[in-house]
């Protein structure tokens, strides 16, 4: 269950490098409203890239630093004067491209800033992008798509083939983006090997927030050898509450609902040789169908299953096991996955969604984090010292750190990739 893939890509050094280069005064134009006289200081206004910069990557932005007001109009066009969408960045440290610059392509940006005074200071950059880069890419993959209803405990998750390096990560996290509606900020966190960062906020997300998320990473540059590879994005809402207990002491898998107990079902684990991991786990994919194929493993095995949900990379699942039904509740039989009973396994499919949280309990082995969506695994003051830029003090869970497993979801406060095997059993 440990068997990983690898996605056959160009191996790349990895090292950091800025978005933008230095500040720029050319162009500066003071405006004074009627009525203030001169004695009232202009805002201060700096933008990068620098006024004529050439070479500019695609994924570039308008980095705004302004002195004495704040930024209150931003003006980015091309070089046939055609406006170019771009929306502000939470700390007004910037504003970003709503999709990647062209190559080879001329952009001027003109930004305004109004002091207390009232006077006003307008700033003009102009910059050329550079040609397209022959440079490998790191390669992204964004694990959550559009128009999905997804679980509460559901981490946005990017994986990254090579991994990225300590010193690169606050570059590329930077350019990872996510919005909901109603507001429930979160954070990053890397896993220690650079192949996957997740996002979730400290408390489950509430049922009905919609996520909107954004992994803006064409033409990055990544170092002095590479670059990113694409632009992701989507949106999604989150559904009703569903969480799984599963304890091998019992041998039974609880299921719960908005915190209510909907149904216990017996169950087989894996056997000792093969055991089933124990921690807190995200289901990460649901199969109607789908096969199992250990060939090359020391127990090798081909076997069609039918209602299968993913919990890691590895390769453990929840499956319909018809062959094992004399066994669930009683003994653990299976190559590391949990068998449930063929009539469970469909009513289970009918009541999970992708990003149901699962919790295993009493098992020989504990889960390895990075081994699927694991943001749950660890604590909040763990997950967050995973991040590569600061995150807010205040950013805190608004319940226990560890609830029971049928506690209603939400609070009040506002590889290669990784390796996938279907080796379940």
């Amino acid at each position: 269950m440990d068997v990983r893939r690898r996605m056959t890509l160009l191996a790349v050094t990895i090292a950091a490098t800025p978005l933008v280069v230095g500040g720029c005064t050319a162009g500066q134009r003071e405006a004074v409203k009627p009525g203030h006289g001169k004695a009232a200081a202009a805002p201060s206004v700096n933008l990068t890239p620098a006024d004529r910069t050439k070479n500019v990557p695609v994924s570039a932005e308008v980095g705004t630093t302004v002195s004495g007001g704040k930024v209150t109009a931003v003006k980015l066009t091309d070089d046939k004067g055609r406006p170019v969408p771009a929306q502000p960045r939470e700390d007004g440290s910037g504003w970003v491209p709503d999709r990647p610059l062209d190559n080879s392509r001329t952009y001027t940006a003109e930004v305004t800033a109004t002091g207390d005074s009232g006077r006003t200071t307008t700033q003009k950059t102009t910059f050329t992008t550079m040609a397209k880069s022959t440079k490998p890419t790191v390669t992204s993959e964004l694990y959550f798509t559009s128009n999905q209803t997804y679980g509460t405990a559901m981490p946005v998750v990017v994986a990254f083939d090579p991994p990225i390096p300590k010193e690169a990560r606050a570059d590329v996290q930077r350019r990872l983006f996510v919005k909901t509606d109603p507001p429930q900020p979160g954070a990053w966190s890397w896993e220690s090997d650079g192949k996957q960062v997740e996002y979730r906020a400290p408390d489950h997300w509430k049922s009905g927030t919609k996520i909107s998320v954004r992994s803006a990473l064409e033409g990055l540059p990544i170092g002095k050898d590479a670059i990113g590879d694409a632009d992701h994005s989507a949106t999604s809402k989150i559904g009703r509450q569903v969480s799984i207990d599963i304890d091998n002491a019992t041998k039974q898998m609880s299921v719960y609902q908005e915190g209510k107990l909907l149904r216990k079902v017996p169950v087989s684990m894996g056997k000792s040789s093969t055991p089933t991991s124990s921690g807190k786990m995200v289901i990460m994919e649901k199969f109607d169908r789908t096969t199992f194929d250990t060939r090359g493993s020391a127990d090798p095995y081909v076997v069609d299953v039918d209602d299968a949900q993913r919990l890691t990379w590895g390769g453990e699942f929840i499956h319909s096991a018809p062959w094992s039904e004399g066994e669930q509740g009683f003994n653990n039989t299976s190559h590391g996955c949990t068998n449930v009973s063929a009539a469970a396994a469909d009513w289970l499919m009918g009541v999970t969604h992708v990003g149901d949280l699962v919790t295993i309990k009493g098992t020989e082995v504990k889960l390895d984090q990075g081994n699927g969506f694991t943001a749950w695994n660890v604590g909040w003051d763990e997950f967050i010292k995973g991040s590569a830029l600061p995150v807010p003090a205040g950013l805190k869970p608004t319940h226990s750190a560890t609830p029971h497993p049928g506690a209603v979801a939400g609070g009040s406060s506002p590889a290669p990739a990784p390796s996938k095997s279907n080796s379940g059993g």
